[in-house]
């Protein structure tokens, strides 16, 4: 299959284009870190020859799909998805305007390889992929980490959608986590408020410092991180935790700087921590997002709750 470029279709990233061009694909649409794969595995060319995701197409370019090797893939995906299963998300609420879920643990919001929440979205809503600002990311405002459970609410209209952007912009959406952290917090609450930045490996983020050689640091973005004591245990504390700021990792890498890593978080914790992780057995980051409050369309504010899961349950018990 061979699609040439005009001037309507140029300056467009190559995987930006194809994921946004939802009548190419005859079933469920790529995302667009799939077609990142199959660039990667040179099923999608430019001019018969290999090419970058981030290529920008010019006019009279031609993008080639090679159908074998691209239905070769789908049926590798399915394989796949047959020997480890998606988790399937839990809608907690239903209306016209936006749908709240509980998002397990293991399922990536958008940006995956894998079958992510985005692709359920699109599958389930189709004309979804007409909401938000990212056709592959229809009707998502915000995001939780793959291995974070807990609400998300889904826009299922433009207007719903740039009305919540605009809430989470302002700080006005109140989000509540629970956390279990390794060791010991002694004090009843306090405010992690280390500004934030990607760290040099790319793939996670960094807790800087204030100051540096005495000077005030002027690097990495505000965040604030707020919590109280639930319980304390032997070796754990249990926390209920309130964000200000949204930053990609954000409850994970503040616990992490203030030396009490999140129990099953081994991309932020220590060696010894780890290990610990690996006597719990937990295949999860042991922090849910449990509290959600917004206002919807009407000036209305919606609040919604959940209570731990069973395997976190579970692990409370194993602790005491």
């Amino acid at each position: 299959m061979n699609i040439k470029i005009t001037k309507k279709t140029a300056a467009n990233r190559l995987d930006k284009f194809l994921a946004g061009a939802s009548k190419l694909w005859s079933n469920q649409p790529p995302s667009r870190s799939q077609i990142q794969k199959m660039i990667e595995k040179n099923i999608i060319k430019v001019n018969g020859s290999p090419a970058a995701s981030h290529y920008n197409l010019k006019p009279g370019d031609v993008v080639n799909i090679q159908k074998k090797l691209l239905k070769e893939n789908q049926a590798e995906k399915k394989e796949a998805e047959k020997s480890a299963p998606g988790r399937q998300p839990e809608i907690i609420a239903e209306t016209a305007e936006f749908m709240v879920i509980n998002k397990p643990a293991g399922l990536a919001a958008h940006g995956t390889a894998e079958r992510s929440l985005a692709d359920w979205l699109i599958a389930k809503y189709p004309k979804s992929k007409t909401v938000g600002d990212d056709p592959t990311r229809p009707g998502i405002v915000h995001r939780l980490d793959k291995d974070v459970s807990g609400l998300m609410v889904i826009a299922k209209t433009q207007a719903a959608f740039d009305s919540l952007k605009k809430q989470f912009q302002s700080r006005t959406i109140t989000k509540e986590y629970t956390a279990l952290v390794h060791g010991r917090i002694q004090k009843d609450a306090g405010t992690i408020n280390f500004p934030i930045k990607r760290s040099r490996d790319g793939y996670k983020m960094a807790a800087l410092p204030f100051t540096v050689k005495g000077e005030p640091a002027n690097d990495g973005r505000s965040a604030i991180t707020e919590f109280k004591i639930i319980n304390r245990f032997i070796n754990y504390t249990l926390l209920k935790i309130k964000i200000k700021t949204g930053r990609t990792h954000q409850i994970r890498v503040h616990l992490a700087a203030y030396d009490r890593p999140v129990v099953g978080d081994n991309l932020y914790g220590t060696a010894k921590t780890k290990k610990q992780n690996n006597k719990l057995g937990l295949s999860r980051v042991f922090l849910i997002a449990d509290r959600l409050c917004f206002n919807d369309l009407l000036g209305n504010r919606q609040d919604y709750r959940l209570d731990l899961p069973e395997e976190l349950k579970n692990i409370l018990s194993a602790i005491k």
